[in-house]
């Protein structure tokens, strides 16, 4: 089958996790024999940061750990027919221009002959619900959103029985425990700023229980404006700038425990969702605490697979005790494995993708379903964001 995925950036991961996922899903599809192409925007904010404060060498760590991955560049204005020339699936991500999106949709819902779904995976459907509804995806079969609260809202715009719950994962082949362990030391927590959706909770359950419990720290990310900085520094913590997500197996193995801190919107508005660094920090063998953080759809075991932390005072004397107790250490590890290989890595979801597809083109062939090369969206107005009809039922 051909594939061909638009993204904001396959090369880069510079503030853009997606590229975690789409790198391990894409190179699974390529293993199971797969063509795929990628399309990515000249000029995209993500390379463009990464190549301003790293230059080229900053792309070497993503060109060692995916040599079978590439994309092609597309310029601004750039029509879409031929870059889905010969598609049998097309995938848009998000974070793709509007103008694009809409075109593509163009070309599917005049009969283009493949299967068209977007990607969703981040919290704008709420946080900046004007700015998705500047998509057009009248022309789409369907939608691929990477939590089931998200889902929901979806269905709530229109698109009840074609929307999908396609949950990010891990990437096995790069991320699990190191082959040889070695010394570890202290907490570490990889993770962006981000725009102070998280930065009182990043004080209250990191900053200040890893001090408490004498654990080293070691902060990874960008975007720390000086502030941030300053406040790292008041904890004695030790920031160590943007590291490529394929290294971030290294940086686990040399540490005892991780912590996540979900952003404010997936801790509330959408919980369920508990982004990838969950996933991949599991899958690399390092025990983690959480912050409060729903698992509505069962994803994982809490208190088996990772330790919970309600507030500070827990997250404090779950460190602790993750410091001076080896054999709670190993069990975290040997949960939160357990699940992520049974339920949670790239190859889960792509059997998961090739069966929406599958179950999408079945559904267009059935005898009396409209007409078998046409989206289903397209004969329903209603889904077409920015209709008055669908503005109030998002609002």
């Amino acid at each position: 089958m051909k594939i061909v995925y638009f993204t904001h950036s396959l090369a880069s991961c510079w503030n853009h996790g997606n590229a975690h996922f789409l790198r391990g899903v894409l190179s699974e599809l390529i293993a199971r024999g797969h063509d795929v192409q990628v399309w990515e925007p000249a000029g995209a904010w993500s390379l463009a940061n990464l190549l301003a404060d790293h230059g080229d060498a900053g792309l070497d760590a993503y060109r060692a750990a995916y040599p079978e991955l590439s994309s092609s560049v597309y310029p601004p204005d750039t029509a879409p027919d031929a870059m889905v020339d010969g598609a049998d699936l097309v995938i848009v991500h998000e974070w793709n221009d509007p103008a694009l999106v809409a075109g593509i949709g163009r070309l599917r819902a005049a009969g283009g002959r493949f299967t068209l779904l977007f990607h969703d995976t981040h919290h704008r459907a709420v946080s900046e619900p004007e700015a998705m509804r500047a998509y057009d995806l009248s022309g789409y079969d369907g939608v691929l959103a990477f939590g089931e609260t998200l889902s929901q809202v979806y269905r709530g715009w229109g698109w009840e029985g074609r929307v999908w719950t396609w949950h990010e994962a891990a990437d096995l082949r790069r991320f699990h425990p190191p082959e040889t362990e070695g010394a570890r030391e202290g907490l570490v927590w990889i993770g962006n700023w981000g725009d102070g959706e998280r930065t009182e909770e990043l004080e209250r359950f990191l900053f200040e229980p890893a001090q408490t419990a004498r654990l080293p720290l070691d902060v990874y990310g960008v975007r720390y404006p000086d502030d941030a900085k300053a406040m790292l520094a008041r904890y004695g913590a030790r920031y160590h700038g943007w590291a490529a997500n394929a290294r971030a197996a290294e940086i686990f193995a040399g540490h005892l425990a991780t912590v996540h801190v979900p952003r404010r919107y997936y801790a509330t508005i959408l919980p369920g969702i508990p982004t990838i660094r969950v996933f991949e920090a599991l899958a690399c063998g390092i025990p983690l605490v959480s912050a409060p953080w729903d698992d509505a759809e069962g994803l994982f075991r809490p208190g088996q697979d990772y330790l919970v932390a309600r507030d500070g005072d827990e997250m404090t004397r779950h460190l602790t005790a993750l410091r001076d107790d080896a054999d709670l250490r190993a069990q975290l590890v040997r949960n939160g494995l357990e699940t992520i290989r049974a339920r949670h890595s790239c190859a889960h979801r792509v059997d998961e993708l090739l069966e929406i597809t599958s179950h999408i083109t079945s559904s267009r062939r059935k005898p009396g379903s409209p007409e078998a090369d046409r989206a289903p969206a397209a004969e329903d107005p209603s889904v077409r964001w920015g209709d008055e009809q669908t503005q109030g039922s998002a609002a």
